[in-house]
């Protein structure tokens, strides 16, 4: 069980959530068979005998980034579940790229296939291209699915990642919003993003950096983003008002930093571009949804001396992040989109022929490729119990997956545990 702190998931016999009870609890309730297990992940048992009980107020909260995104639950200001979601949106990338290469390649060839399709279709309004749009359902599809096992009664979100308004303009007019309790938050978070939280000229990292002026201030640079980097404090101070031409004296390093400094931050646009859209789907829940910004995330954390990680931001989100007890012994669950599967018929080979032929069935004997399982192998080097996700064939000749290894069985040694639903789990 990966839940924190020792917290298990609990529905009434009528499938309506329950309050989290500690592990300890679970399994006294198993053990006394007044409940079963009704998930393996994350852990979920099932009363037998309640169909409703009063429940303390639970808050969803979610730190939505590009490639992770955190998920904490709160009540009493108390995180009692944790898990950091894996998107896969660059695979999606990836994989749309190779077709389009494929295809292109088997056009300049003149080999039998379609004619390309050209930019004739509108687009939708709030279109989003598909490396973006899974990483909206994928927040969509755990904050259901969450909701569904706890008595969530309101939703909180990081939808404001970065303010680009502060970032492209840092004397913006107004007292307030520039000496407001959040001044420096904003553009100090993009930095550290876009530079890779490590020093520009000697690449240190895990270590205190200081925002630093590529031209400096007195010699009339800006405190734009594009003049800023980041840098310890010794290179910080030996630099002083010297032009970056005289103190960093190596032509390679030198391009290096001058080209990222007009390098846009792929991740941050990634963040805004989908926040809108993950603000509908959790709207859509019809839970009150509140949004707030990542200045407000990162000081909450800072000042309460929490580590850097997606999970424990976002359960550091909103007010109700200024004040919040994270146990020592907390962990996250680790969840890994990977896909439903595979929609190309066959592979090709170098020449853009096919070399496979297409998969005759999707399910055998039951079982579908991700499927969390049990085996119990009779005999042989693999002998005993193994747990794992399985993949499998048409011969009814299964491999499982545990620990890096793959241990191939008959079917019938297989026993069903838990079916994939498009994610993979870790602790």
């Amino acid at each position: 069980m990966h839940n924190i702190p020792d917290r298990v998931f609990v529905l009434y016999s009528d499938k309506t959530p329950a309050m989290p009870c500690f592990r300890g609890r679970a399994w006294q309730l198993l053990k006394n068979k007044r409940a079963a297990v009704y998930r393996t992940v994350p852990f979920t048992i099932i009363l037998k005998d309640r169909t409703h009980g009063d429940a303390q107020p639970v808050t969803l909260k979610f730190d939505p980034g590009s490639k992770q995104t955190g998920i904490a639950m709160t009540t009493n200001d108390t995180v009692i579940f944790a898990a950091n979601l894996e998107h896969r949106g660059q695979q999606i990338k990836q994989s749309l790229d190779s077709r389009r290469a494929q295809r292109h390649n088997r056009r300049a060839r003149k080999t039998r296939y379609r004619a390309a399709r050209f930019n004739n279709r509108k687009k939708p309004d709030g279109w989003l291209p598909p490396s973006l749009t899974s990483r909206v359902d994928n927040v969509k599809s755990w904050a259901n699915k969450l909701i569904q096992l706890a008595p969530v009664t309101s939703i909180e979100v990081e939808t404001v990642r970065f303010d680009m308004q502060k970032i492209q303009n840092p004397e913006i007019s107004g007292v307030e919003y520039q000496q407001g309790e959040l001044l420096g938050y904003e553009i100090r978070e993009y930095l550290l993003e876009k530079w890779n939280r490590k020093c520009a000229y000697c690449d240190k990292k895990h270590i205190p950096l200081e925002i630093e002026h590529v031209v400096p201030k007195a010699k009339g640079g800006s405190n734009r983003v594009s003049n800023l980097t980041l840098a310890c404090h010794r290179c910080n101070q030996k630099k002083g008002q010297s032009d970056i031409e005289t103190f960093v004296t190596n032509a390679r390093r030198l391009n290096k930093i001058l080209v990222h400094l007009k390098k846009p931050l792929h991740d941050a646009a990634a963040v805004n571009a989908t926040r809108y859209a993950i603000g509908r789907v959790l709207k859509a829940t019809n839970l009150p949804t509140t949004f707030w910004s990542g200045g407000r995330t990162k000081m909450n954390r800072i000042a309460q001396g929490y580590k850097k990680d997606h999970w424990i931001d976002a359960a550091c989100v909103g007010e109700s992040g200024a004040t919040l007890t994270i146990p020592t012994r907390a962990s996250a669950l680790l969840i890994k989109a990977i896909g439903r599967g595979n929609r190309q018929m066959c592979l090709s080979n170098k020449y853009g022929f096919p070399r496979t032929r297409a998969k005759s069935v999707k399910r055998v004997d039951g079982f579908q490729t991700g499927d969390l399982v049990r085996l119990i192998q009779p005999k042989g080097k693999y002998q005993g119990t193994h747990i794992g996700t399985v993949a499998v064939r048409a011969n009814k000749t299964f491999d499982l997956k545990n620990n890096g290894n793959a241990i191939s069985a008959n079917a019938k040694n297989f026993t069903l545990i838990q079916r994939t639903n498009g994610y993979a789990f870790a602790a």
